[in-house]
């Protein structure tokens, strides 16, 4: 099984899911700002942090499945599931299989769309890179993912990213590379989901493509989007604001698509 912490006794559980080159560590900037209505459910995806390289190709419809095993050892039947980057393409393809285990599906700094051909050949050449030279290719990606008008401000964070991504086992990320590649269109998940959905998206994400994404977005009254002047790790780069927009949208309403 994935390993994970649970924390706090709120009556809500939010499983909180990490993205590629990170561990559930990631969340505690965030932690202390979220609603004590919460009970917070992290889980390490296969092959970071503690959790095990389980093949060779780790498929989001895979790494879903680990998920709900996560969920049905501790018995909770419907949650709050925040995915950030491949931890909400993970989030997709839970609610393609699982829909009626959600209560709300948050898109934190990930996107529904598929990688397009020119993103595909990037994961794919990257391959090599990961397998042999891993320290260089976190080493020189990591900072790009942050704001670049604030990259002074942001050293330390970026240094805590770059640590995070270090301690990953390079064929774990390698299996989650190949997995990212095979991902298909999840617009329909959106467009058929009953339960609420919330994207949170930033302004300077060079790996989301944010406003093609929240241009796309189905006029449904259930989904809320908000765009931050942030890149692509809003748990680091603006914690208090995220917690505070989770905590008002899912646990409350708010108007739709306000920018902040």
């Amino acid at each position: 099984m994935l390993n994970f912490e649970r924390k706090g006794n709120g009556k809500e559980t939010l499983v909180l899911l990490h993205g590629f080159m990170e561990n559930l560590s990631i969340w505690s900037d965030m932690e202390s700002h979220l609603s004590k209505d919460f009970s917070l459910l992290k889980i390490d995806l296969p092959g970071h942090g503690q959790s095990e390289i389980l093949a060779e190709v780790h498929t989001m419809e895979m790494i879903a499945e680990e998920v709900k095993k996560v969920l049905d050892h501790e018995n909770v039947e419907k949650v709050h599931l925040l995915g950030h980057s491949m931890g909400g393409y993970t989030s997709l393809a839970f609610a393609e299989q699982y829909p009626d285990s959600l209560k709300s599906l948050t898109l934190f700094f990930s996107t529904y769309f598929p990688d397009d051909e020119e993103k595909k050949q990037q994961r794919i050449k990257s391959y090599r890179i990961i397998k042999d030279s891993f320290s260089h290719y976190a080493r020189v990606g990591i900072p790009n993912l942050f704001n670049p008008n604030e990259r002074d401000i942001l050293e330390g964070k970026i240094e805590t990213a770059l640590e995070t991504a270090l301690s990953t086992n390079n064929l774990g990320a390698l299996a989650c590379v190949k997995g990212m590649v095979e991902r298909t269109d999840k617009k329909h998940i959106l467009n058929n989901l009953e339960a609420k959905i919330l994207v949170l998206a930033g302004k300077h994400d060079n790996a989301v493509k944010t406003d093609l994404m929240i241009r796309h977005l189905p006029e449904r009254t259930n989904i809320k989007s908000y765009i931050l002047d942030c890149g692509h790790n809003g748990h680091w780069e603006k914690p208090a604001i995220c917690a505070e927009i989770i905590n008002t949208e899912l646990l409350h309403n708010l108007p739709k698509k306000l920018v902040l």
